[in-house]
C-alpha cells in the first residue's frame, strides 16, 4: 500500500467542504442542498464515482467553482469523495443538514484554511485516511484571546 499526500487547490482561499458518500445521486442531492442553504450562495459540486465507469460527477450554479471542484476530485481520484467550494455561502450554513444527506458517510473538513488529504493506495483504488485542516496549535488562548474570541463573535452576528 502506498500513503501519499495531495494538497487541495484553493488559490482564492474558499470555503471548502471535503466528505464521502456512497451513491450516484450525491451530486444532484448536494446541489439541492446547496441552492436552498442561503440565497445567492455560488458552489461547484464533483464526486468520485468508486465503481462502474468511475468517472467524476459534477454540478455547480458556478462554473469556475464547478471547475475547482473537479479538479481537487481529479487530484484525489479517491473512491466516493466529495469536494464542494463555495462563494458567499458559508459550511455552518449548511453543516447539520448536509450530515444528514442519506447517502453522505462522513465530512473530514468544512474550512477556508489550506487542506493536504491523505490518501492510501493499493492495486483496487485509492481512499481518504484523513485531512490536515490548517495548522498546528501554537499555545493555549489566555483570558485576553477569550474576550477578544466573543467579542469577534458578537460583532459577526454568530452570537447575542
Amino acid at each position: 500500500m502506498k500513503i501519499d499526500s495531495v494538497a487541495i487547490e484553493n488559490p482564492d482561499g474558499l470555503n471548502l467542504v471535503l466528505g464521502q458518500s456512497h451513491f450516484i445521486k450525491t451530486v444532484e442531492d448536494l446541489c439541492e442542498l446547496l441552492a436552498t442553504a442561503a440565497p445567492g450562495g455560488r458552489f461547484g459540486v464533483a464526486f468520485c464515482e468508486a465503481s462502474g465507469p468511475c468517472l467524476i460527477r459534477h454540478a455547480g450554479n458556478d462554473p469556475e467553482l464547478d471547475a475547482l471542484a473537479v479538479r481537487n476530485a481529479e487530484a484525489l481520484a479517491c473512491g466516493h469523495s466529495f469536494v464542494i467550494f463555495l462563494r458567499d455561502l458559508f459550511p455552518l450554513n449548511f453543516l447539520p443538514t448536509l450530515k444528514n444527506v442519506p447517502e453522505v458517510c462522513t465530512v473530514f473538513c468544512a474550512t477556508a484554511n489550506p487542506v493536504t488529504v491523505v490518501v492510501a493506495e493499493n492495486e483496487t483504488g485509492r481512499g481518504i485516511i484523513g485531512v490536515i485542516d490548517g495548522e498546528k496549535s501554537r499555545g493555549i488562548e489566555t483570558d485576553t484571546d477569550i474576550a477578544e474570541r466573543k467579542e469577534f463573535l458578537r460583532r459577526i452576528g454568530y452570537k447575542c
